[in-house]
């Protein structure tokens, strides 16, 4: 608080341990509940209004988790001595399974979806709990950010920005099934210094680079408001994505936002498999606008092949090891969010609803705004 002043630290989330159900820890569950219970009590000793929780488990966390949650719940604080500890928050990880199938990588995002399934379902038994807000400290397509090999070269391009878009609306869409309160999804990702370009670790940018994926954080950072109901022929259930993945028809989904008189509408098109497929002609019928009738404004935003991806125009001026100066500035610019080429700058309601087409191909994420003022 001397050093950054209370109203800043009051804003950070304070954890005991990471993954205390694996490796890093060797004591039994009981010592570390003595330990976050000290932990936590003297945090906030010094900053009382501190934010803390945990326990950023690997994945559901399982019996570890469970036991957890019963312990800052209901169980005697070896702090203090009373029942129960402070909880501001809670979190745990979860990643997917990527593999190397038949010459292409094949995603797992089922991996991730089924591990924030049961810790939601986990968190909403506990009546003392469900209402906290919820922390995926850690959400990635895989488990080893440093980590190379051919399962996991999905990153430098667009198989990594599809996969979190249609990973983080289904993390909206488990939050919903549960009614649990989500409130962050952080991706385990790294700076290396060092690397060549594209050197294929997990990363959001490479040399000052942006990757394909920090578009979709950036189109996700642009939607505020209230979510609003979405329903896509295209879109496979959330049940299915559990169990099998998106390995027979590609996903063609949307998540929808409205801030004021601007709806935000993200669109994905993904599949597990890293192969080539016909684009998705999609048609949006936007209904219950907050307009009777009229022009609105509309503008877009792309990352595929040829929008928003520093990937592609590295490979397409040939791979440089060594980019001189007017390649690097080609590739920065690369890397920025692109609007989507051609697309109208109006639209017509008529009856407060409106219809509008696009096409997305194979492994592209579009962000539509409607602004309505």
């Amino acid at each position: 608080m001397d050093r950054y002043g209370r109203a800043e630290v009051e804003q950070w989330y304070w954890e005991t341990w990471n993954e205390p159900n694996g490796s890093y820890w060797h004591g039994s569950a009981a010592d570390f509940y003595r330990l976050h219970d000290m932990a936590v009590d003297a945090v906030r000793r010094a900053l009382p209004s501190a934010r803390v929780g945990g326990p950023d488990v690997a994945g559901s966390g399982g019996a570890f988790m469970e036991g957890f949650l019963a312990h800052v719940a209901r169980g005697r604080n070896y702090a203090t001595g009373k029942i129960g500890t402070p909880t501001d928050f809670l979190s745990f990880h979860a990643k997917g399974q990527p593999a190397f199938v038949d010459g292409h990588v094949r995603l797992g995002i089922s991996a991730q979806l089924a591990e924030i399934d049961k810790s939601f379902c986990m968190i909403a038994s506990v009546p003392e709990l469900r209402e906290k807000p919820i922390v995926i400290g850690e959400s990635d397509p895989d488990g080893c950010a440093a980590c190379l090999g051919p399962q996991l070269g999905y990153r430098t391009g667009t198989m990594y920005s599809s996969y979190t878009a249609a990973s983080v609306a289904r993390q909206y869409a488990l939050s919903d099934k549960y009614r649990v309160n989500l409130v962050g999804s952080l991706t385990w990702a790294f700076e290396f210094e060092d690397q060549p370009y594209f050197a294929g670790q997990r990363v959001l940018s490479t040399n000052g680079i942006d990757l394909p994926v920090l578009n979709v954080f950036r189109m996700l950072s642009r939607m505020g408001g209230t979510r609003v109901k979405t329903q896509s022929s295209g879109e496979a259930p959330l049940e299915v994505v559990i169990r099998d993945g998106i390995r027979a028809a590609p996903d063609v989904g949307a998540m929808a936002s409205l801030e004021g008189r601007k709806l935000s509408i993200l669109l994905w098109h993904y599949h597990d498999d890293d192969v080539p497929g016909p684009d998705a002609r999609v048609l949006l019928h936007l209904d219950r606008l907050p307009v009777a009738s009229g022009a609105v404004r509309a503008s877009g935003y792309q990352v595929d092949e040829t929008h928003s991806n520093a990937f592609s125009c590295w490979k397409a001026l040939g791979s440089p090891a060594a980019p001189d100066e007017a390649q690097y500035l080609r590739m920065q610019a690369a890397g920025r969010l692109a609007t989507i080429a051609g697309m109208p700058a109006t639209l017509q309601v008529t009856g407060g609803t409106a219809v509008m087409e696009t096409a997305l191909p194979r492994r592209a994420v579009a962000l539509v705004v409607i602004d309505c003022d």
